[in-house]
């Protein structure tokens, strides 16, 4: 997405925002970290994430997907006004190429499941978010993180029982039933991750305030999560390592509390939600800065982000294409990675926006209207 922001005159010690018309640097280099971090969660063996460094890279598991998904919510945020909502008209016309692009974002997903890789495909769920957001964009910042902490606390049980009563009656593999409830990624679940990027897309990112508190409220919301999904685990599970609320879809008795303890990847739990999605809004605010303060050094990362449908995209056929059946190759990884990496700043170089960002942008200004 094309995002716009205000030119204002900025206060003494406070980054200006770009001029009108020109892309966020820093939107651009979370949106590469979190394309990359996809290609690590499908390319590689991730494993358990502890204080051993070894472990770290099972950093990118679950978490570069969801900071996927806030990205989303900041993009439909910024199209439809930025820090003021759009009204009317203009309002009207955002909700328009809001649904075009999910449209397109919905048909390359069902292209790439037909490939049949092993990777669980994104697309259809993140086109789901964009039409569930459409409600929520004349929302304030503080009423959007509300939304998102009702989400985070009610989307789980919420899940779990239409899951159990679809899956009850054989119906889970329903499209319905698996882009929203019982899916690898649950829209009314994920819902959470959108609202809280649209807040975030709400804000004056240009302040290094914003920034400031955009880092330490998602380290604040991540200890919270995590650490909440730690005692919660240890409480109802002890030595063990919860799944999440998939554990009971196929259960028809008693709900157990181990079901909603912890906060491991894709557990679908509010530890989660809290957890991975503070993990998201610090990560945004720390590339906002490092973007301004190294523009050059960040420019390839950046070039993935400017092109992110299409190095994903490019991403699952080139995995369909070589035979690719398994995750467990980080040095596959990262030569998927350098790969993306150059391929994509020397597209951008000489041709700017990536092809299917090129015709998400112009079929939905051609459906929106003038």
């Amino acid at each position: 997405m094309r995002e716009r922001v205000e030119d204002v005159p900025a206060p003494a010690g406070v980054a200006r925002e770009p001029a009108a018309g020109r892309r966020i640097g820093g939107l651009d280099v979370a949106r590469g970290l979190a394309v990359l971090g996809m290609f690590g969660a499908h390319l590689g063996q991730t494993g358990e994430l502890g204080w051993d460094p070894a472990t770290w890279r099972a950093v990118v598991d679950g978490r570069s997907s969801i900071l996927f998904a806030t990205l989303a919510g900041v993009s439909i945020a910024l199209l439809s006004g930025g820090r003021t909502p759009a009204t009317g008209q203009e309002l009207a016309r955002a909700r328009t190429r809001i649904l075009v692009r999910a449209a397109w974002v919905f048909a390359v997903g069902g292209v790439l499941e037909l490939l049949d890789t092993f990777v669980a495909i994104i697309l259809g769920v993140y086109a789901v978010l964009f039409v569930l957001a459409l409600p929520f964009l004349r929302w304030s910042p503080a009423r959007l993180l509300l939304a998102a902490g009702a989400v985070a606390l009610a989307g789980p049980p919420v899940t779990l029982a239409v899951a159990q009563y679809a899956t009850a009656r054989g119906e889970e593999g329903n499209a319905f039933a698996f882009l929203l409830f019982t899916g690898y990624y649950p829209a009314a679940v994920w819902l959470a991750f959108v609202l809280v990027g649209l807040a975030v897309g709400r804000l004056d990112l240009g302040t290094a305030r914003v920034r400031a508190g955009l880092v330490a409220g998602g380290a604040a919301a991540a200890v919270l999560g995590y650490g909440g999904g730690w005692l919660s685990a240890r409480q109802f599970a002890p030595g063990e390592q919860p799944a999440g609320i998939e554990t009971g879809f196929g259960s028809s008795g008693k709900w157990e509390p181990a079901w909603f303890a912890g906060a491991e990847p894709h557990s679908g739990t509010s530890f989660e939600v809290v957890g991975s999605g503070g993990v998201a809004v610090a990560v945004i605010g720390l590339c906002l800065v490092a973007a301004d303060l190294l523009p050059r050094l960040t420019y390839p990362l950046a070039s993935v982000g400017v092109m992110a449908l299409s190095v994903y995209t490019a991403q699952i056929v080139a995995i369909w294409a070589l035979g690719v059946d398994s995750a467990d190759d980080w040095g596959r990884w990262a030569r998927f990675t350098i790969t993306a990496v150059l391929l994509a700043t020397v597209w951008r170089l000489r041709v700017g926006r990536g092809p299917l960002e090129r015709l998400l942008t112009w079929s939905s200004r051609r459906a929106a209207g003038p």
